[in-house]
């Protein structure tokens, strides 16, 4: 299957119409959602110290597959293979540099002072999902490298800022794309944030760029990722052969952060700190 279709097949799973209505979730549920969010969080704490030039994504993989193991969890990424897609090989995504999103862990691919690589976890524990992501930097990048990393990390968090019961989906994206953009970077229009639970992908779906006031209206219960990817130069991407690698299409660097949030009574709740 070439990019173009596998694109296709990506924005088709991220219709409505092809996903699980909103849940809402209970206070019990909140609790399922904290207890492996935190487990998310504390496995990339884990493996921040290995993300050192001379590593390869395979131990970082590996590491971290041993480590949600001896957590009582499993990856949700193993095997994965929603429609289109052949089953994914590894319990993280490793993506490097260029790669924008769902980079395979491999031998070969061996980290360089300089690399900027997100780590992309997602364990399960008690049936619940725990998604968080964080762009590291290698050794010693280059000042736009810093600053892409910086500015994505910091666009998330203004995203985040604006979750509330009736805010809307729109102010999200609107936030992030405004700094971003403010900042001379572009925002990935084709990979979204989406809701999460005890299913991986579920609606709503949460788009890292629009218009304030527009979209679905928040209300207390949603749970769901907040994940944007800037790219240093423009917006589009390309799929690779093997079914799952997303890299710019200008080979520019890309970065992404992303954490699993909360809509409560008061404002928001961050679940992977």
């Amino acid at each position: 299957m070439n990019h173009q279709n596998l694109l296709s097949v990506t924005r088709e799973l991220l219709k409505p119409s092809t996903r699980q209505g909103i849940v809402l979730l209970s206070a019990r549920e909140l609790d399922k959602m904290r207890q492996v969010g935190k487990l998310a969080a504390n496995l990339l704490k884990h493996l921040e110290p290995m993300v050192q030039p001379g590593v390869s994504t395979k131990v970082l993989n590996d590491e971290a597959e041993r480590w949600m193991q001896a957590h009582g969890a499993i990856s949700a990424t193993l095997g994965y293979a929603p429609p289109g897609y052949p089953p994914f090989t590894g319990s993280i995504c490793t993506s490097v540099n260029e790669v924008v999103c769902h980079g395979i862990p491999n031998s070969k691919q061996i980290l360089k002072d300089g690399d900027i690589i997100n780590i992309d976890v997602t364990p399960i524990l008690n049936g619940y999902h725990g998604d968080t992501s964080r762009t590291f930097i290698v050794g010693n990048p280059s000042a736009v490298a810093r600053k892409l990393v910086a500015v994505t990390q910091e666009s998330m968090m203004r995203g985040i800022a604006e979750i509330k019961p009736g805010a809307r989906v729109g102010d999200i994206g609107a936030a992030i794309q405004e700094y971003a953009e403010a900042n001379g970077f572009s925002v990935v229009r084709d990979m979204v944030g989406h809701g999460v639970g005890r299913q991986f992908h579920t609606e709503p779906q949460i788009p890292h760029y629009g218009k304030r006031g527009s979209g679905l209206k928040l209300r207390p219960g949603m749970v769901f990722t907040v994940e944007p990817m800037l790219n240093e130069g423009t917006y589009n991407l390309k799929f690779l052969t093997d079914g799952w690698t997303v890299v710019t299409k200008d080979k520019k660097l890309s970065a992404q952060f992303e954490h699993t949030v909360a809509v409560t009574e008061e404002g928001v709740e961050i679940l992977t700190l």
